[in-house]
């Protein structure tokens, strides 16, 4: 059975990557001293969520009018053989 310190998360293979000395410190439970900069990246990284969820509700709607205008196309095309 694993213990949760032996459990490498991907944010912190990312941090080992960047600087081995400041994961290894985050692992030993040290404080981090860029918390001004810490703080702005994480605002920074809630604002582009933001705008990837709208950019995902617009390529929905998108699509679905894509859709849509191709149905009404095939509707006035068929309706058109009809006649």
């Amino acid at each position: 059975m694993t213990r949760p310190d032996e459990i490498i998360s991907a944010s912190e293979i990312g941090q080992w990557t960047y600087c081995h000395r400041a994961w290894l410190l985050a692992r030993a439970g040290e404080a981090n001293r860029n918390v001004e900069a810490l703080s702005r990246g994480q605002a920074v990284h809630q604002r582009h969520s933001g705008d990837v969820a709208r950019a995902e509700t617009l390529r929905w709607l998108a699509l679905t009018l894509i859709a849509l205008a191709v149905l009404l196309l095939a509707a006035v095309f068929v309706s058109g053989l009809m006649r």
